[in-house]
């Protein structure tokens, strides 16, 4: 039987209690939507879309790190803007982020909107 186990770091912002930062199962990571907060404070960082979309990527990168993974190894990504207007801010990021053999990916328009939020994602990457 395979087995599963709970990925948590305080190097990134706390989930809700309803759902685990990451679970790694079945030799892959999977990191849960992860918006733009600060990991000390939970507040919002940044308001541009850049801004935002860089701390959503530094939470994944330490989530994935204490998972035993790295950036290098996200096969998949979803990425959720509340703003479609956003898209071309959110791949400017992106692209700092993953300049060659980026992940698969996919974006969708987020349908709640936390106060301040203007990004969430979420990836899927091979565990280590």
């Amino acid at each position: 039987m395979a087995t599963r186990r709970i990925v948590r770091t305080h190097k990134a912002a706390a989930p809700p209690a309803t759902y685990s930062q990451a679970v790694k199962a079945g030799g892959l990571v999977f990191v849960s939507g992860t918006p733009p907060y600060h990991p000390q404070t939970g507040a919002v960082v940044g308001e541009t879309i850049q801004e935002q979309v860089r701390q959503s990527l530094t939470n994944i990168s330490a989530i994935l790190e204490a998972a035993g993974s790295s950036m290098d190894r996200i096969a998949s990504a979803t990425v959720i803007l509340v703003d479609g207007n956003d898209f071309a801010g959110m791949n400017e990021e992106w692209l700092r982020w993953f300049p060659q053999d980026p992940p698969a990916r996919q974006a969708a328009q987020l349908p709640v909107k936390p106060p301040g939020v203007r990004v969430s994602i979420a990836v899927i990457a091979e565990a280590a």
